[in-house]
This record gives structure tokens, sequence and C-alpha cells, in this order.
């Protein structure tokens, strides 16, 4: 922008436009991060309009985004959005014809996609700092809550479920008789992405000392490990794994950093073994270990959840007979929102938790393949850019590429939380490769 032709309202202007896409993008994360406690404990009588409540964020975001440069038109969004469109009138032409599922679930791609490169175009390396701050600084707060949940029967306040639901929120799929916490998203599945993202920070702050205060990173670490038992979530577990192995891969690459693995190492052990002398966490560490082990012998050890849960699900959903017609049976349908809608018109129950299998589901095996390749390809290209950064010393991209690589390719992105943690993390991804030494500020 020439400011030498810039009048002093059009620059204030032009600065009021900056700092509304800025509010933006942070409101959409506070959003994401707390849209669950809007719909089970401040807001219960709005919780099903409150299920799309980032969705006008991401479209001002969207809006401002094209109007001020930073939503640039690349192969991915290329072929997306012409994916989408073809889907869109293959739905309601050859499909369910139900013009509200159909936008529902062509929202996915044409609302919130594009926010990974306004978000990757107009953040930098300081943004994406100050997004893991605050991801430190929330996680002691969310912990507690996790525990008191943990132990709280499900007719507590702090286990409502959906709409205030006094039968509780508190996820089944436990053991020992303990339900799995949601904090303050609707369900366990945004839970364990906030810890998820949360560990790329915690891991990046210990191999770059200095930038928030050692007793945060102490505490927020401690709360990282104890988040694994209380949630009773192999999923958190194995992407911890992931992050832990993506650390190990950055600091073998220097040799100066050998001995944070060595101190990394003691420190892992000395706070596992501190958590499990206290009775608080017994608990929740037997209960996990229970559910750990019972699952691996039904799905066949570590190797068949690894193997058969994550790729096999992907390669299964490709492999089978998931459309009975070249198109699919439209978009939206097999989300929940959709499939709810079409069973109260009359109408059969559609949903479908693998995400592959979803996708292929509704906009037939040829276009879902070009969705779904996208996702992949776009995961491959932010491997190849994380790694390279990670070549001349810089770890922070690489780091959140370890959680990217589980939600990205193959998260659930019909579930509104899913979605947005998917949208985010691939977008301060991209954000965090615009390192303060190669941009202007």
């Amino acid at each position: 922008m020439d400011f030498s032709r810039t009048t002093k309202n059009e620059f204030k202007q032009e600065d009021f436009s900056l700092k509304l896409l800025k509010w933006g993008i942070w409101l959409y994360f506070f959003l994401l991060i707390f849209e669950g406690a809007l719909r089970k404990w401040i807001l219960p009588s709005l919780a099903g309009p409150l299920v799309i409540v980032r969705d006008p964020v991401a479209l001002i975001i969207l809006l401002l985004g094209y109007k001020k440069g930073y939503l640039k038109l690349n192969v991915f969004m290329f072929v997306i959005t012409c994916a989408t469109i073809i889907s869109i009138s293959a739905t309601l032409v050859l499909g369910h014809g139900n013009i509200a599922i159909c936008m529902y679930g062509a929202r996915i791609m044409l609302l919130h996609f594009p926010l990974i490169f306004i978000i990757g175009n107009f953040f930098n390396e300081d943004d994406v700092l100050k997004i893991g701050k605050v991801l430190l600084y929330i996680s002691a707060p969310m912990t507690v809550l996790m525990a008191l949940q943990f132990y709280s029967p499900q007719s507590a306040w702090v286990n409502r479920g959906i709409g205030g639901d006094v039968e509780g929120g508190g996820f089944s799929g436990g053991a020992l008789g303990f339900f799995r916490p949601g904090g303050t998203f609707s369900f366990i599945s945004g839970l364990t992405s906030f810890y998820g993202v949360l560990i790329c920070f915690v891991l990046y702050f210990w191999y770059k000392p200095g930038i928030v205060s050692r007793f945060i990173l102490i505490l927020s670490t401690v709360c990282s490990v104890a988040a694994i038992p209380f949630s009773i979530s192999r999923t958190l577990f194995f992407s911890t794994v992931l992050s832990l192995v993506f650390f190990l891969i950055g600091v073998s690459l220097n040799p100066k950093n050998i001995s944070k693995v060595v101190f990394g190492t003691i420190g892992t052990v000395l706070i596992l073994t501190l958590l499990s002398n206290f009775s608080i966490f017994k608990t929740p560490l037997e209960a996990f270990m229970v559910r750990f082990e019972g699952a691996n012998e039904f799905e066949g050890g570590v190797e068949g959840v690894l193997l058969d849960r994550y790729l096999g699900s992907m390669f299964g959903s490709i492999s089978g007979d998931t459309s009975s017609s070249f198109f699919g049976k439209g978009l939206g349908i097999a989300t929940n929102f959709g499939s709810q809608l079409m069973v109260e018109q009359g109408g059969a129950n559609n949903w479908v938790e693998d995400e592959w299998f979803r996708v292929i589901y509704e906009s037939g095996f040829l276009l879902g393949l070009i969705v779904i390749g996208v996702r992949v390809f776009l995961a491959l290209y932010l491997g190849f850019l994380s790694f390279k950064e990670l070549i001349f010393g810089y770890p922070l991209p690489w780091l959140i590429l370890s959680f990217c690589l589980v939600i990205l390719p193959n998260g659930q992105w019909q579930q509104p939380t899913g979605l947005g943690f998917g949208v985010f993390v691939t977008g301060i991804l991209l954000a965090s490769l615009n390192r303060l030494d190669k941009v202007k500020v």
C-alpha cells in the first residue's frame, strides 16, 4: 500500500480492518475452546444454534481476508472449491435434495477450509507463539476441571451435557465405571485435541527456553502428562507419543540438544513417579491402564490399534462399498446434523464416524477421493516445508505438524470441534513458517 497517497482517514480504516481480521481469528480460537461451555452451562437453551457459532465468524474472516488480499488462490483451494460445487449440484439434483443439509455439509470446505490459508498468510511466528502461551495458561484450569468431571457423578453441574442435560455429558467409553470427561468441550474429542496441540507448544518451549516462565512451563508439562489418564483416551496417548517422536527427531539433528533429551526423559519419569504417588492420580491411571489393555487385546495389540484403526480405516474407506451412486448420497447427509434431520423427516440414519468413509459416502468415489487427496497432499506439503525449516534449526512448524498429521488428513471434520481444530492447527502451522526474521513487521 502506498502510504504517501493515503489520507489519514483511509489509513485508520485500513488499520481497523486489519485489527478486525486479527480479532476475528482470535475469536474463532476462543469460541473453539469454549463453545462447549456455552452449550452446556452458559446458554444451554441455545445449544442447537451454537453448534455453528463459529460459522458467522468464519464468514467475516473470509470476507476481510479476501478484501485485504490474504485469501490467495492456490491449487488446494481451487480443487476443493470445484469439487464442492460439483457435489452441491449433484446433491440437489441426484442426491437427497435437502438444501439445508447440503449447505451444512458444503460449509466445511467452502467456509472453513479457506481459513487455513488466511490464518497462514496473515499470522506470523509471533502470533503463533502467543497462541501457544494462551494454551499454556489455559492448561491448568482445564486440567482441574477435567479432574473434577472425572471424580464427580454425571448428575453434577460440571458434568452437565449439551443443552444442560442432567444425565451428564461424560463419554461412557471409559473404564472401572468412570466416564471420559469433556472439559469445556461438547465431547471428549475436543479435549483430546486441546491437549494434542498443547503438547506441541510445551515441547517447543522446552526446546527454546526463556520464551515463557519456567513455572508456567513446568505446570503445563505436569498438566499434559496428567491429562492422559484423566481423559482415559488412547487417542491422546498416541498423539502425545507421536509429538515426542517428532521432538526426538528434531533434537537428534543437533548434537548440542542431546542434553535436553536426557534431562527431558529424567523429568518425565520424575513427573510420572510423583503423580503416581498421589491418590488423586492413582485411580485415573488404573482406569486408563484397564481401558488401554482391554481395548488393545480386543483390537490385536498396539500394532492392531495403529495399523487397523488409523491406516486400516483409511484404506478400508476407499476399498469398501461406500456409495450406491457415482456422486454419492449427497453433502451433509452423513454428518450428525444431517442424519438427525433425515430421521426427523422419516428417513434413515446415515451418520458415519470414519472421516474418509463419510467423504466418499457423501460425494461419491471420484469426488470423494479428490477431497481426500487434497487433504493428504496438503499434509505432505506442510511436512516438506516443516522438515526443511527443522534442518535449519527452526522446530516450531515441525512440532505442530506432529498433531496436524493426526487431524488434517483423516480428522473428523463432520464434527464442528474436529473441523475447528483441523482448520486452526493447520492454519497456525502455515503461519509459523512466516518467521520474524523473514517477514517485515
